[in-house]
């Protein structure tokens, strides 16, 4: 070829793979560089892909990660997933049951029943088999072992098929292969591996149901998988997750002989001398078609990772988003439970973020050499479940604060500040004047609005002026009427900080004013003998008014952000946008059910139980009406439970996996962000907050 060819040659290659993410990715994950008739097959392959993107739109082509411009789908905003998921085991089953007392009633006419072994009896959290090698890869600390280990079972299969006209190879075989390779030898590999899957695999809690029930009523129970592992293995497996008691386990790699071509079902059949019986798994074809063509009843488990491409993100890190996606997955479609949307909400959206933002938390104390971790009601109520059920020994108190309450108490150091909350924010937001002055608590003001400004105007950009001027002119009566709460407060702060050099408060964010305000209070107007310093989750972004407004703080050390700042996941800062509700959509993951804060008082009117009173400090804590209804946040925060104590149950052996980036605990949010923030609209509206209450 010549020179001038080859340059064609290669822009159109260029052209072809490099022009859109998606392609580039599948094309060299599966055919670049391939020679011979492997080669004419790649190009056949890349002009596909480029037909299918550029004019079928087929953005999603196999298990592959989709890119986030490539996906289009969100889940449905009117029925939560569990349910939707429900519909498919109605259909299958004929029944509106719990799902495993319907797989009873079905599989009880049997004498014996087959079940298939992963996806089916037992999950794996990961999406993808594969990944688990991450994990052997850690230990044995190879580089790049998922592939090495991959290629190595692929060419162990072509050998078998071109030696004994099947597929079926053993782990040993693999590793035998692996260890000229890699320097580990086959023995230790082989231990490590399987090890690994006995460490990682649970049970699916309705077929454990299913199961214990059929075992019970005297069934005879076996079972049948493709698989390298050894029978011995699988067995194992099996018994550690309460399968216990299998009649026969029929391993593909153990026969030579597969459920994918039929004939593993033909030794079962031949073994147990009978015409029929009734298979459970969950493929399409090994599962259900081939056990058909044998002459078997089946009796499909639909797969529970089936939507996990369409609705889980795949912009993460390899691991944690394996492991995300595979908990999601397991959970929600597994037909044990159908859960609530705000639940899912808690699950899917704040679980991996809460986790991680706790992992953050739990690494700065140690690296701060602070000596209390100060999580700020409300946002702070959920953070302070999960930490300390992680970390039961660290010095951490829920403490109360809100924004109204810190504005009170800033006024006579921050006018600036108290006008732009209580009063640009609000203006033409549909308040009258008397509201406004009543939430500041200076409802006294309302005689001395001058001529042209009643309590029952609006608040425009007009009367906010007007408003202003009548503050400025009682501005050292309005000092004096909130002295008593910062005296309050100050009486409150230091019975939480007794004792204490050093403080980290913790906060969802924005603009990180409630640390901010905080360590002003304490260091310098009470010059308390303590440090306070911040952490919050997310910071102002480029669409606030005040976009720089904490980065002299975060630049200094002073506050540190978990999920993104202007020093780092910049792609967040130009994604998380509050004019379309972002705030509020994390602000709702950390939902509380407890009403809120309103500030810090001497005393308390007699029979208003609005006011609860603190034995540590001797003054009393207001609290106002919820702004959310109770029930649906505590609905949010099951979900983030249930979410921390599946995933640290599932790793509880893989410390590191705690290591969740701020990208990784913000990416599922991108995912639903789509369709221009459809779900979280209704999402949203379904908590009906009050977006302007202090």
């Amino acid at each position: 070829m010549t020179s001038s060819g080859k340059r064609k040659k290669d822009s159109l290659y260029r052209v072809l793979v490099n022009t859109h993410p998606g392609i580039a990715y599948r094309y060299h994950n599966a055919h670049d560089g391939k020679k011979g008739p492997g080669k004419v097959a790649s190009w056949v392959y890349l002009l596909w892909l480029n037909f299918a993107y550029y004019f079928l739109f087929c953005h999603f082509l196999g298990n592959i990660p989709l890119t986030d411009d490539e996906r289009k789908t969100i889940p449905d905003p009117d029925i939560s997933e569990s349910e939707n998921a429900k519909k498919d085991f109605v259909q299958l089953l004929h029944e509106e049951g719990p799902v495993s007392d319907d797989y009873m009633r079905h599989l009880s006419e049997y004498d014996i029943i087959s079940f298939d072994m992963f996806d089916t009896l037992i999950f794996r959290p990961v999406s993808e088999p594969d990944d688990l090698f991450f994990f052997i890869g850690e230990r044995t600390g190879v580089l790049n072992f998922k592939e090495l280990r991959v290629n190595a079972e692929r060419a162990c299969r072509e050998k078998r098929i071109k030696e004994k006209g099947h597929a079926e190879v053993t782990l040993e075989e693999i590793w035998k292969m692996l260890e000229n390779e890699i320097g580990i030898s086959a023995a230790e590999g082989m231990n490590v591996e399987m090890d690994v899957e006995r460490k990682l695999c649970y049970a699916n809690p309705v077929m454990l149901k299913v199961w214990q029930d059929l075992k019970s009523a005297g069934k005879h129970l076996i079972v049948i998988t493709d698989m390298y592992l050894p029978e011995k293995c699988i067995r194992d497996i099996l018994d550690e997750n309460g399968f216990s008691g299998a009649d026969k386990i029929y391993v593909s790699c153990e026969y030579g002989l597969s459920k994918a071509d039929g004939h593993l079902y033909d030794k079962a059949l031949f073994d147990l001398g009978v015409k029929k019986f009734i298979h459970v798994g969950d493929n399409p074809y090994s599962d259900m078609d081939n056990a058909k063509r044998k002459g078997l009843d089946i009796l499909p488990y639909p797969k529970v990772k089936r939507k996990a491409a369409a609705y889980r993100p795949y912009d993460m890190s390899a691991m944690v988003g394996s492991a995300y996606r595979g908990i999601v997955s397991n959970h929600l479609y597994n037909g044990f439970q159908i859960y609530s949307m705000e639940y899912e909400y808690g699950f899917i959206y704040g679980g991996l973020f809460v986790l991680g933002y706790c992992h953050f938390i739990h690494e700065c104390f140690k690296n701060s050499g602070a000596d209390k971790i100060l999580f700020l009601s409300r946002d702070g109520d959920i953070l302070m479940q999960v930490y300390k059920r992680l970390y039961p020994n660290d010095c951490a108190e829920y403490v109360y604060w809100s924004r109204k309450a810190a504005l009170k108490l800033m006024a006579p150091e921050d006018k600036n500040d108290f006008f732009k909350r209580f009063i640009d924010h609000k203006t033409n937001q549909g308040y009258t004047i008397s509201s406004i002055l009543k939430s500041m608590e200076l409802e006294q003001l309302l005689t001395e609005l001058p001529d042209g400004l009643a309590a029952d105007d609006l608040l425009t950009t007009e009367s906010a002026d007007a408003l202003k001027v009548v503050l400025e002119k009682s501005w050292s009566d309005i000092s004096l009427l909130y002295s008593s709460q910062i005296v309050a407060a100050e009486k409150y702060l230091r019975s939480v900080l007794s004792e204490c050099k050093k403080a980290l408060a913790v906060d969802i964010g924005w603009a990180g004013s409630g640390a901010m305000a905080l360590s002003h209070l304490v260091e310098r107007v009470w010059q308390m003998p303590c440090e306070i310093e911040g952490i919050v989750a997310g910071t102002n972004t480029i669409y606030n008014t005040e976009p720089d407004a904490a980065e002299p703080f975060l630049q200094s050390g002073k506050m540190k952000s978990y999920m993104y700042s202007q020093s780092h996941n910049r792609d967040l800062l130009k994604k998380h946008d509050p004019g379309k509700g972002y705030n509020i959509y994390w602000e709702l993951l950390l939902a509380s059910p407890e009403p809120r804060f309103a500030g810090y008082y001497d005393a308390a009117p007699q029979g208003d139980d609005s006011y609860v009173y603190d034995e540590n400090s001797g003054i009393y804590l207001k609290f106002a009406p919820n702004d959310i209804d109770p029930e649906k946040a505590t609905e949010v925060q099951k979900g983030i439970l249930d979410f921390v104590t599946e995933y640290t149950e599932r790793f509880k052996e893989y410390p590191y996996m705690m290591n969740i980036s701020g990208r990784d605990a913000y990416a599922p949010m991108i995912t639903v962000a789509g369709k221009k923030e459809r779900f979280l609209r209704r999402m949203a509206e379904r908590f009906d907050p009050d977006v302007n209450v202090e």
